[in-house]
């Protein structure tokens, strides 16, 4: 009676970790999947190609360091004295090309003639010239008058936008107002404030999700662990659904997270700093499925075959390794004896490519982590004049540690097996 009523407790218990299970693998399904275009919105809107190479990012730093330069233009009295110097020489050129322009018109007839004998007589470009510097002093005073400086300053605005105003760019930016018009956002730090928000939410409720169904998972497949009695029919079912399940969120949601970035780049430009920040230079968050699609869509055949490959290893094996099992648990036409599905069932763990597709993951992880690691260096050594400060944000994500979970759990079910078929 008491075996009984631990059975029925243990297998209420089990089904609640399953429905749990079930709503946990929606969740973390759809969140993911919302939370990976959040992701690759966030790095198109931090890519360098809008920062550090674009021009309009140019254009708006640099206006702001020439209009503050122009809006504090001011004549110190050394710079007075070398702009006096400056405009008597123009003068004094202004005075001996207005004699020259008079002398080359009265040449060439009798009425021009007498006009230049005229001129001759009564004016004095040497007199003239005797007052140079009272009129540069006049054109000084006239242009360090208050309204003199305000109207040069406009006028010096006016033109630097003109000038900016037919600097363009012939930058694709669809992708941009597309990520703009679906944030509702007027500019790109409003859009990247409202994203960040966002990712921030999702990425917690992914990883509290998923370390829910883990813990969950182990917690089923641990309950007939206490027990050394052959698998009953529902309990077999269970773990079955819950490697399903496993299977499922793993390989439909983001396994790794490569992205490299420059954080922080600053430099002083005519005593002014320039600066860009979390300037995006490549980033990429794929799931199995993923890609699955990128290498099935590519034109090259071998791409195609790599795509067939990893669907192959990471979702077809996996199903007939389960597929086996429901035929050896059922004993379906005498199939504990068939060698192919004992294979699958009893042995395929020290060949599972399931096996295979973790390690490759995890030393595509590692060896992205050490290139970008290294490269970002080499960036980060600029010099002291350039300030660079690099980041490699490189991770695992939930979906690996999903389908590491499985990988391990379906090992554990072959386990589960031998104790009704020892003789297997």
């Amino acid at each position: 009676m008491k075996a009984t009523t631990v059975k029925l407790l243990n297998l209420i218990l089990s089904l609640i970790i399953i429905m749990a299970s079930v709503i946990l693998c929606h969740q973390i399904i759809s969140t993911s999947i919302s939370n990976q275009k959040n992701n690759n919105d966030y790095a198109e809107l931090n890519h360098i190609k809008y920062g550090l190479l674009s021009v309009e990012e140019w254009k708006r730093q640099i206006s702001v360091i020439i209009v503050e330069k122009i809006n504090n233009l001011d004549l110190s009295r050394t710079n007075e004295q070398e702009l006096r110097k400056h405009i008597e020489v123009m003068l004094n050129t202004f005075i001996d090309q207005v004699g020259k322009k008079i002398r080359e018109g009265n040449s060439g007839s009798v009425e021009g003639w007498v006009k230049q004998a005229f001129v001759n007589i009564f004016i004095s470009l040497e007199d003239i010239k005797k007052g140079v510097p009272e009129y540069a002093d006049t054109i000084i005073h006239e242009i360090t008058k208050l309204k003199t400086k305000g109207q040069i300053k406009t006028l010096l605005n006016k033109q630097l936008k003109h000038y900016f105003d037919q600097t363009n760019s012939t930058q694709d930016t669809s992708q941009l107002s597309r990520i703009l018009l679906n944030t509702d956002s007027k500019d790109i730090e409003s859009a990247k404030a409202k994203i960040d928000k966002a990712i921030s939410i999702k990425h917690s409720l992914i990883f509290k999700s998923t370390i829910l169904l883990i813990i969950l998972s182990v917690i089923l497949f641990a309950l007939p662990g206490f027990s050394k009695q052959p698998l009953a029919t529902s309990q077999y079912i269970l773990l079955v659904m819950s490697l399903l399940i496993l299977l499922i969120a793993g390989v439909t949601t983001p396994m790794i997270n490569i992205e490299a970035k420059i954080s922080h780049i600053r430099f002083v430009l005519t005593g002014h700093p320039i600066h860009f920040e979390n300037q995006v230079l490549y980033f990429q968050s794929k799931s199995i499925l993923d890609i699955f699609w990128i290498m099935i869509m590519q034109k090259g055949i071998l791409m195609k075959l790599v795509g067939a490959l990893i669907m192959t290893f990471s979702i077809f094996f996996p199903l007939l390794k389960i597929a086996s099992s429901l035929v050896y648990y059922y004993n379906y036409h005498n199939a504990r004896e068939n060698p192919v599905i004992k294979f699958f069932v009893l042995k395929s763990g020290k060949w599972s490519m399931a096996d295979v597709m973790v390690v490759a993951i995890f030393m595509a992880y590692i060896g992205f982590d050490g290139i970008i690691t290294s490269q970002l260096s080499e960036l980060s050594s600029a010099g002291q004049e350039l300030m660079i400060l690099t980041t490699n944000g490189t991770s695992l994500q939930p979906g690996y540690y999903l389908f590491l979970t499985y990988t391990l759990l379906a090992l554990f079910l072959s386990g589960y097996l031998t104790r009704t078929h020892p003789q297997a």
